[in-house]
């Protein structure tokens, strides 16, 4: 079994006309190995929206609360990833199981978290009649 990949840190930069202006100390202590002039790899990825997330994590907590449809937020997030073919395919001896896969940022840009988190929305609503509270208001 191969181990845990070690995490790399994320440094956010900001944009400012045509430069890169780090965003807090650490993103600036990144720098320090960087010669002036010299060459770098970036690999420019926007960062995903946290209300987006949040939002999601709220509205899995308010199906649960409503219908008791699963034990937890959690546990319908992994339900509702089968349903939706979010799965990573693992095979065990000759056969292959569908398993939840994973949203993170690592494995979703923002624009597939966008669209996921609308597809969730519909099937919340076509499952259990979820209606978001700020459009039932």
């Amino acid at each position: 079994m191969a181990g845990k990949q070690s995490e790399k840190p994320i440094y956010a930069f900001i944009r400012r006309g045509n430069n890169l202006v780090p965003e807090m100390d650490m993103d600036l202590r990144a720098l320090d190995g960087v010669a002036q002039g010299q060459r770098v790899k970036v690999d420019i990825k926007a960062f995903r929206s946290l209300p987006r997330l949040r939002a999601y994590w709220s509205m899995l907590h308010e199906v649960v609360a409503a219908t008791e449809c699963a034990a937890s937020a959690e546990r319908l997030h992994e339900a509702m990833k089968l349903e939706l073919g979010i799965v990573d395919l693992v095979k065990v001896g000759n056969l292959t199981v569908a398993i939840p896969g994973s949203i993170a940022f690592d494995r979703m840009n923002e624009a597939e978290m966008s669209e996921f988190f609308n597809i969730a929305q519909r099937w919340l609503a076509e499952k259990y009649g979820y209606v978001p509270q700020a459009r039932a208001a």
